[in-house]
């Protein structure tokens, strides 16, 4: 099977991209559906707040076509609450809540965003990493450096977990690969020509080794992450 290339924001609920991206007569309850003729995929940040209902993930699933993705942001007590320790349980709700996502061949990678002040822990990480199962999709962005060392690589490796790889002003990760697929978060807010050439030169560089790529640009108050992942899309023949 070929790889693919899945691209698009964090976040799609943006009344500020009208008329840049939305066009002026769509309703917010229609964002996504829209957003979803243009896009492939969406990372989803309210998951990492509260437990999203049947009725929410049915609804994102009707308004989204078959080939349409969701990558989703654990819940904040996974990462910030429990910060890793003694999660079994809430494991289990969490991926029993979203696996009508699963079943309907729709759900991406989950991101586990581990706050900044927590420092590398090899054996608290893999603990948790053996809590999660094989067959799905799961990624790691790291916001404190001491994370950045071979022995974390190592243990996302060795359970094919990505090593998400986020721009940020304070911390630069290096572009190891961990696992079958890539995880970008793109946090900049605006990007050249020659950068944009350069993100789909990478993508296309990884799609041909026989990786999937996804790929997130930053949201905030203007459509022009949601453009550039079009443009993206596009230009490598991954459109809608």
């Amino acid at each position: 099977m070929a790889s693919k290339l899945y691209a698009g924001t964090s976040g799609f609920a943006y009344p500020t991209w009208k008329p840049g991206f939305y066009p002026a007569d769509v309703p917010a309850k229609r964002f996504l559906q829209h957003y979803a003729t243009r896009l492939n995929s969406t990372e989803i940040n309210y998951t990492y707040h509260r437990l999203p209902s049947p009725k929410s993930l049915g609804e994102w699933l009707e308004s989204t076509p078959p080939e349409f993705v969701f990558s989703l942001k654990a819940h904040q007590k996974l990462t910030h609450i429990l910060r890793l320790k003694n999660c079994e349980t809430f494991v289990e709700l969490f991926l029993k809540t979203i696996d009508p996502l699963r079943i309907a061949g729709r759900l991406g990678p989950v991101l586990f965003q581990l706050p900044p002040n927590l420092k590398c822990d090899p054996e608290l990480l893999a603990a948790f990493v053996a809590l999660l199962p094989a067959d799905m999709r799961f990624a790691f962005e790291f916001r404190h450096a001491s994370w950045l060392e071979q022995p974390v690589y190592d243990i996302l490796g060795s359970r094919g977990v990505c090593l998400c790889l986020a721009e940020s002003e304070k911390l630069v990760i290096p572009e190891v690969i961990t696992a079958p697929f890539v995880y970008f978060r793109l946090r900049k807010g605006d990007y050249t020509p020659e950068e944009r050439v350069e993100i789909a030169t990478r993508v296309t560089a990884l799609n041909e080794g026989g990786r999937d790529v996804y790929l997130y640009f930053k949201h905030e108050d203007s459509p022009e992450g949601a453009l550039y992942a079009e443009e993206l899309l596009r230009g490598l023949a991954f459109a809608p």
